[in-house]
């Protein structure tokens, strides 16, 4: 590959010394009590439902479970709520989420599949803010075709292999996400694409892309997230070799 912005050698000096701390980190993450393979179970409540009262209840009975089993079983699970607006309506929706801290999945989980560090794949790119809060529309994987709109804070120009992309990262908590997707896909790495944190220092207009850092989404690891999909301005004409490939299980497990 001949990437016109590969970034300077000392952005890639940093990005190499942090590489095998940021797959521990990652691997330290999914299985964390709240983490992507602990999700269990989404349960949505219907209109007018009070959301804490139903957080309490559940509580309640999980606690109840629990007392009740020799083992404890029960005891190791985590109610949280969520929020989402529908997109048909635009009205706002509620849930309950269970977070299994011995959830199958972990139990049965190895690693995530990563390839080696990559310098070629470390880019400079231009960030190009706009004046208001834009948005665009992502399909996501569980909304049957249906699109979120969300706030993309600017654009990212970069050159690949002598192709000129503007890619769109939507803002993320403060925090810009690319949501990419490359010949990869379905082969070598997760099939719905990849996730990619955009690091921007203060008001500057140069943004590093570290493919190496790409990350399989929490759809990967749990049936029950609505990840968005890249949009077609997003998707990259040649295989991104860097980053996460796809999570490994033992004994033949399979998340679906």
């Amino acid at each position: 590959m001949s990437v016109q912005t590969r970034a300077s050698s000392s952005a890639i000096a940093v990005a190499q010394s942090g590489f095998d701390a940021w797959r521990a980190s990652r691997q330290a993450a999914v299985t964390g009590p709240l983490g992507n393979l602990a999700l269990v179970e989404t349960r949505w409540l219907p209109q007018g439902t009070d959301v804490e009262e139903a957080r309490a209840a559940e509580e309640k009975r999980l606690d109840a479970d629990a007392d009740g089993e020799e083992d404890g079983a029960g005891g190791h699970v985590t109610v949280t709520t969520l929020r989402r607006t529908n997109i048909h309506t635009g009205e706002p929706e509620h849930a309950l989420r269970l977070w299994d801290a011995d959830a199958p999945a972990i139990q049965h989980f190895s690693s995530i599949d990563t390839y080696p560090f990559r310098p070629d794949w470390v880019v400079e790119a231009a960030f190009a803010p706009v004046a208001t809060d834009r948005r665009v529309p992502f399909e996501h994987i569980r909304d049957s075709g249906g699109s979120r709109e969300l706030v993309v804070p600017g654009d990212i120009h970069v050159t690949l292999d002598g192709v000129d992309y503007t890619l769109s990262a939507f803002d993320d908590d403060g925090t810009l996400l690319l949501v990419f997707g490359d010949p990869t896909n379905g082969a070598d790495t997760y099939g719905a694409g990849r996730f990619l944190f955009v690091p921007r220092e203060g008001e500057s207009e140069t943004v590093i892309l570290d493919f190496n850092r790409a990350f399989v989404p929490p759809c990967g690891f749990s049936a029950q997230y609505n990840c968005p999909l890249p949009p077609r301005q997003n998707r990259l004409h040649l295989p991104v070799h860097a980053g996460e490939k796809v999570p490994v299980f033992r004994g033949g497990y399979s998340l679906s």
